[in-house]
């Protein structure tokens, strides 16, 4: 849709007015980031921190106004309530304070997920959402329900790897019916926006657009979620540490000392929120040579495994570098789905079994396995 269109969105947005102040929200300068990608729109809506429970309302009366223009099929808007430096802001807790308790006094975001996994690292490029994705489609193979959320907002992958197109419709106007590739429930803000669309969104509109793919969205009933942190240490994961509870967290990383400097940084932080880390997985950790057989190092191999014994957490897995996960993932076909008897689909099913096994003894009774499946 044209510049023209995003004009007629805030025209009809001028007529939402807010029950405080007594003018538009175009007026006061609380609509921003506004996304158009064929018949959906997004946008953020900015308040005030300390109104942000009371201004649900009116982030509903936004998406009604907007999802009634005509060539509208759905609207999504997150509340930011990014808050002002002044006297009344607290001051940042201390390093390696302990974090308030959360959770404890605020609806569950999902309330029919049994366990949520994530799965971090510390540095872009070593293979995380790989992992993620064909980790989320062996528990699957485990006969688990599973579903998968890509909380990398600035750089979404899970559509394209998981083999999920299309966008998600909503039955009641409320909820958004997550996408389903292979048996698996995915959601993505790279099913909302562009795939070339760059998200130039600030930290507490990033926190907003989680929170609503969490609470938004009809997960239904799933034994496990497995989500996809974007790489580093920052709102995606202390959002995520701090709204949901984290059943565990896996870490990936590739062998050499410098990804594992950033591994460390991402255990240090999951304990510092108190998230069990279930332990590191080596990815690229060795390449065979598909015509004469012969094994190369080429990252180094061994880093995570000596990593996850100097600090005291499990090593889970290695993960071989191979063409053949890469070509399957671009072609939005996991490798767990697509040529489940292989080597490097075996290895992705010994870390599901691993993690499997691990959320069992987090929650302290058996998880729900009925026989496994294989595609075909």
């Amino acid at each position: 849709m044209s510049a023209l269109f995003s004009e007629e969105v805030l025209r009809r947005l001028e007529r939402i007015v807010h029950p405080k102040h007594g003018r538009s929200v175009v007026e006061l300068g609380m609509v921003s980031g506004i996304v158009i990608r064929g018949s959906n729109v997004g946008f953020a809506l900015e308040v005030d921190p300390g109104e942000a429970q009371a201004m649900e309302p009116l982030r509903r009366a936004c998406e009604d106004a907007v999802r009634a223009l005509p060539g509208v099929t759905s609207c999504t808007v997150v509340l930011t309530a990014e808050r002002r430096s002044g006297p009344t802001a607290p001051a940042a807790a201390p390093s390696g304070a302990p974090r308030p308790a959360p959770r404890s006094d605020s609806k569950p975001l999902v309330p029919g997920v049994r366990a949520i996994v994530a799965v971090a690292s510390g540095k872009g490029g070593v293979g995380k959402s790989t992992t993620a994705v064909n980790l989320a489609f062996g528990l699957k193979t485990l006969g688990l329900r599973v579903g998968l959320l890509d909380a990398d907002i600035y750089g979404p992958s899970v559509p394209r790897m998981a083999g999920a197109s299309g966008r998600p419709v909503s039955v009641d106007g409320r909820q958004l019916r997550p996408l389903e590739s292979f048996g698996v429930r995915c959601m993505s803000m790279g099913f909302l926006v562009d795939e070339e669309a760059p998200m130039i969104w600030r930290g507490p509109m990033v926190q907003s657009a989680l929170q609503q793919m969490l609470a938004d969205v009809d997960w239904g009933e799933l034994d496990v979620m497995v989500v996809d942190l974007p790489p580093g240490t920052g709102d995606a994961q202390l959002t995520m540490a701090q709204r949901v509870p984290l059943t565990g967290a896996v870490i990936v990383s590739t062998p050499q000392d410098i990804a594992l400097l950033d591994a460390r940084k991402a255990i240090n932080m999951f304990r510092k929120v108190d998230v069990p880390i279930f332990g590191i997985v080596e990815n690229m950790s060795y390449f065979c040579c598909p015509h004469c057989g012969r094994r190369t190092e080429i990252f180094a191999h061994g880093g995570a495994r000596a990593c996850a014994e100097r600090y005291g957490v499990d090593f889970l897995a290695e993960i071989p570098l191979d063409p053949l996960i890469r070509e399957l993932s671009d072609d939005g076909r996991p490798v767990v789905v697509a040529d489940p008897e292989s080597p490097q689909a075996r290895a992705y099913l010994d870390l599901a079994r691993s993690v499997r096994d691990r959320i069992e003894a987090q929650l302290g009774r058996p998880t729900r396995r009925p026989p496994e499946i294989v595609w075909v």
